[in-house]
Formats: structure tokens, sequence, C-alpha cells
């Protein structure tokens, strides 16, 4: 049999950027059982209300969505139960400090297979206000304008 090479995206959480700032991120393995792998092997999942949470000395992933196996019987996994990540003990400690002085959160970006393993992208980050996110949008707005002209002097049209 063949090992899989390179990285395919599972899922992603693209609403995590525009209610949270990004300070770090971390990349984590995932404990799961077969039917799990087996359903995400048909690229389906939801990290949509997913977070992560220091329970004994330990990281776990709540409220994942990982939905049953369709060909799977009486063994079906759990569809939101809480699964393990799997850290270096040193950033399990890091991130343990980081959470509790500082009361950051911990939240996944986006899950996918690197070389046949599931890894989850998990951030350390802090919840936007309303205006942080319209100073966001202006700002992104603005690049996009100043971009478009750019690229009109370039042409000549000014």
């Amino acid at each position: 049999m063949v090992k899989e090479r390179g990285q395919k995206a599972i899922a992603s959480n693209r609403k995590a950027r525009h209610d949270w700032t990004i300070l770090d991120t971390y990349e984590a393995g995932i404990q799961l059982v077969g039917t799990e792998v087996k359903s995400l092997r048909m690229g389906r999942a939801s990290l949509v209300d997913a977070f992560a949470q220091v329970d004994d000395g330990e990281i776990w992933l709540h409220a994942l969505h990982i939905p049953e196996y369709v060909a799977g019987t009486w063994t079906n996994h759990e569809v939101r139960r809480k699964r393990k990540l799997l850290l270096h003990k040193h950033e399990i400690e890091r991130l343990i400090g980081k959470t509790k002085e500082s009361g950051l959160s911990l939240i996944p970006l986006q899950m996918y297979f690197k070389d046949g393993y599931v890894k989850v992208e998990i951030a350390l980050a802090k919840g936007k206000k309303a205006y942080d996110k319209r100073q966001d949008i202006a700002k992104r707005d603005a690049n996009r304008e100043i971009a478009r002209a750019h690229g009109r002097a370039l042409k000549g049209r000014y």
C-alpha cells in the first residue's frame, strides 16, 4: 500500500479569523476512532462551534462535529464527543499558562490530513469587539481599493 504524502484539507473555520485575534498557532494530532477517520476521508467535518479546553493537564477538543460514517454499523461513533488533542508536554504547559493567566481561548482553525495522519491547527486567540471587526473590514476595503487604483495606474487608466 502506498503511503500518503502532502496535505489535504478536510475543514476550516473561516469565521474564526473574523471573530478572534489570532496570537499563536499550534499543530496538534487528534485521537480518533476508526469510523471517524473514514468519515473524515469523505471530507465531512464542521469546526463552526468547536473549541479546545484544558482538563487535568490535557487539552480536549469540544463540539467538533464529525457525522456518522454512512457505511458504519452499531460501532459508529458519537457525533459531538470530546476528543483528545495530542501535543508535546512543553506545548501543553505553555498553553495552560497562557489560557489561565491572560484569559485567552483555544480555537481550532483548520483540520487536514498530513502524510496520512489527521492534524488540527489550533490557535491561541483573543476575542474581538464589534469595533475591532469594523476596523478590520474598513482596513481590508481600503487596501483592496489601493490595489485596484495601483492596477489601473499601471495600465494607464487612472
